[in-house]
């Protein structure tokens, strides 16, 4: 059924008013970062400059000793790594705990409800035991310390995920592979998670971004370049008493430049994961 003119004209005007309210912040950044900062104290104030100047990418991305572009780029290797590590962790537990909650009779399932509560706790509630534990174990600033407590924050999310995905695959499936003599593993490996695809791109995504994003656990549990993430390293361009907000723009435009791409890569699945994760669950 055909929809009337003025609804469609009604939808479209609202789509590109979401549009440049969600655009609107990212090109004011990239004026920004390629804006001097003679530009952006000078009155009346003009949005666009005559000249672009690209210093500030060449400090961020140049790796000479104790500049800033060193701290940068330490700062974004060391959040590739504890994002895929965190994420690669919180998989290999998520799954078999997700696949287990849809499978499970009875009250079971119901465990998924005490798992999902952990993701709500303020993570301000959780430092001082995961501090101890760390500094038990000698991982304070470390990777692999920022990795395991990562996984706090993403294994309750990645596991109601995909149990959601999970209930929507077919159990006869699954049980006419059991009965050609299947392992349950075989069956996971070879049966469920070809089908779950999508649904582990979504959770690969939303986990990587998640754990790109998270500030407070970084900003605690380290202290020098040998561990600090881009959201820290950002934090410290932007203390002292002045500010260089074409460098902190600069930090910006390139911190979201590897999530962006992965999201571009995995757009098709996205939308599928997510759709299918909201039929039932």
């Amino acid at each position: 059924m055909k929809q009337p003119l003025a609804l469609r004209v009604v939808l479209h005007a609202l789509a590109i008013l979401v549009a440049v309210i969600i655009l609107a912040p990212i090109l004011w950044l990239l004026l920004v970062s390629v804006s001097t900062t003679t530009h952006l104290t000078t009155l009346p104030f003009e949005w666009i400059p005559e000249n672009l100047n690209f210093d500030n990418y060449a400090k961020l991305t140049t790796l000479e000793p104790n500049s800033r572009g060193e701290m940068f780029l330490y700062a974004m290797r060391n959040t590739a790594l504890v994002a895929f590590g965190a994420t690669a962790i919180a998989l290999c537990a998520a799954v078999p705990a997700a696949w287990s909650f849809s499978r499970s009779k009875g009250g079971q399932s119901n465990l998924l409800y005490v798992v999902v509560a952990t993701y709500m706790l303020p993570p301000v509630a959780l430092i001082v035991p995961l501090f101890a534990f760390l500094n038990g174990l000698g991982l304070l600033n470390t990777k692999t310390g920022l990795m395991l407590v990562d996984c706090s924050i993403v294994l309750p999310f990645t596991t109601w995920l995909l149990k959601s995905n999970f209930d929507n695959i077919s159990h006869e499936i699954e049980e006419a592979a059991f009965v050609d003599g299947a392992s349950m593993l075989t069956v996971l490996r070879s049966v469920t998670l070809p089908m779950a695809k999508p649904a582990l791109a979504t959770v690969v995504l939303f986990s990587i971004l998640l754990v790109w994003d998270e500030f407070f656990y970084a900003f605690i549990l380290t202290n020098d370049d040998r561990s600090q993430t881009l959201t820290v390293a950002i934090a410290n361009l932007a203390s002292g008493r002045v500010s260089d907000y074409g460098l902190l723009a600069t930090a910006g435009i390139l911190t979201a430049l590897p999530p962006l791409i992965i999201g571009i890569l995995l757009q098709r699945a996205l939308v599928s994961g997510l759709a299918q994760g909201g039929v039932k669950g």
